[in-house]
């Protein structure tokens, strides 16, 4: 699949994906208060593959400034739908239809950069990873939750994930495992803080990664 296919894909998905319920409510429970400990009341933030909305109409009363960016304009059209019908008022919140790389002329505007469920699906991982240096300023923190198929066992990796992208029934994802996942965010650049484990269901690897940018 192409760029311009996975797009399409997550367009046509939106509206299902808006309705689904949250796997693991308790380990998004936990990701959501850990990621709000980290962030500052005046910190610029930019969140990464936001896909609805969720995460960001959650901790963007938190912080100075949040933009919210993914590629897909069918997720940040129900995210805006989201914001409007909110009941508070959310200033300093953003939706873009962007990648990161399309954002590389904000260079080194934000104190955070967050990407959950989002690595796995850039098709460039070291690329990705070092627009994102880009886009921090000095000691930002860059804040990831990743699944690691790798880690999951070869059914899922070499089986299942294959299938469902030649039946068309996902998108791109890449599959890797933890260690290659720290390894690469360190070449790009970050020292690595913590590593935690916030699952709570099954054989779920999907580290939570906090890294710091290395000047």
């Amino acid at each position: 699949m192409s760029i311009e296919r996975d797009t399409r894909f997550w367009d046509r998905a939106s509206r299902r994906y808006a309705s689904a319920a949250i796997a693991d409510q308790a380990g998004y429970d936990r990701t959501l208060a850990r990621t709000r400990a980290l962030l500052k009341p005046e910190s610029r933030v930019l969140e990464l593959g936001c896909g609805t909305g969720t995460t960001a109409l959650r901790l963007a009363t938190d912080v100075r400034e949040y933009v919210a960016a993914d590629l897909s304009p069918g997720m940040i059209a129900i995210a805006e739908e989201r914001q409007s019908g909110g009941t508070g008022a959310l200033a300093g919140l953003r939706f873009r239809v962007a990648t990161a790389e399309a954002l590389k002329r904000d260079a080194a505007s934000f104190d955070a950069v967050l990407g959950f469920n989002y690595l796995h699906l850039v098709r460039d991982l070291p690329g990705t990873l070092r627009h994102i240096h880009a886009l921090l300023s000095d000691d930002g923190l860059f804040i990831s939750k990743t699944p690691c198929v790798g880690d999951m066992g070869p059914l899922v990796g070499r089986v299942a994930l294959p299938l469902m992208r030649a039946l068309r029934l996902a998108p791109f994802a890449a599959v890797f495992r933890a260690d290659m996942l720290r390894a690469r965010i360190v070449a790009a650049g970050f020292d690595i803080l913590a590593i935690e484990n916030h699952a709570t269901k099954g054989r779920d690897c999907r580290p939570y990664i906090v890294a710091r940018k290395r000047r």
